[in-house]
């Protein structure tokens, strides 16, 4: 019986076949799929330090969860566990889909996409860390003690561990910005000249990004929106000195 392989990486400018091409994709989705398998078996046999994480960022006093239906701690489990897969799956997820299109890519190309994708994972645990240490406390304390002298909180499983999972992703898709805007600038679609020209654009569609994000009180708001407009702006003066860089290396190349 033949072993399962792991699916090859074609070169650039290298011939495929559609039926080729749909393949390597089927293969590359079983890997994902299978990473994630694999992360929820983790996520379910630590689901107990899991909710517990996430219970520290509840006041003390709000630090004991509720379910009110047959099934739902159950389910509560399994949802914890699937997105601690995902979360885990992530790099595998990202490296194979940088594995599949980087054959349309030329070789200069290839290396950046190589370091962009590197650089996406560790941007996203930066972003999951941030957010667990200071926004999702600092919206979990406003929430719960909102208007507490009239309305009790008893704080439900499945709706906590949602809103803390939908926030810390949020943020790790926050902090994936520079690179989005990097990239942009380095394919062409966008230049450096009219990001700094219309900053202000650029500031008013970060503030109704951050809107848009999970979180709908002032506070988890704020602190999703204040990331965002330093990250844009380190993405805009990242993007001039590779511009300069890449400059200065063309123009060395000519002189030689």
């Amino acid at each position: 019986m033949a072993r399962p392989r792991l699916p090859r990486r074609l070169d650039h400018g290298e011939e495929a076949t559609l039926v080729e091409h749909l393949d390597e994709l089927r293969a590359r989705m079983f890997v994902c799929i299978g990473a994630v398998a694999v992360g929820c078996v983790v996520g379910y046999a630590l689901h107990h330090e899991l909710i517990h994480l996430l219970l520290l960022t509840l006041p003390e006093d709000k630090r004991q969860l509720h379910t009110f239906a047959i099934g739902e701690a159950f389910m509560t489990v399994l949802w914890i566990s699937l997105y601690f897969g995902i979360l885990l799956a992530f790099p595998v997820i990202l490296w194979q889909a940088w594995a599949f299109f980087i054959p349309a890519f030329n070789h200069a190309h290839a290396a950046m996409i190589r370091l962009f994708t590197i650089l996406a994972a560790f941007l996203m645990v930066a972003g999951v860390v941030f957010g667990y240490y200071l926004v999702l406390p600092a919206a979990a304390h406003f929430l719960t003690n909102y208007d507490s002298d009239q309305l009790d909180l008893i704080v439900q499983a499945k709706p906590f561990i949602s809103f803390a999972v939908a926030v810390l992703f949020a943020m790790g898709l926050v902090f994936e910005l520079p690179l989005f805007v990097v990239g942009l600038t380095r394919m062409g679609i966008l230049t450096t000249e009219k990001l700094r020209k219309n900053r202000r654009i650029g500031y008013f569609i970060v503030a109704c990004l951050a809107v848009a994000l999970p979180g709908v009180d002032p506070v988890t708001t704020t602190l999703e929106a204040i990331p965002l407009m330093v990250l844009y702006e380190l993405s805009i003066w990242l993007s001039v000195w590779l511009d300069r860089r890449s400059s200065r290396l063309s123009t060395a190349v000519q002189q030689t």
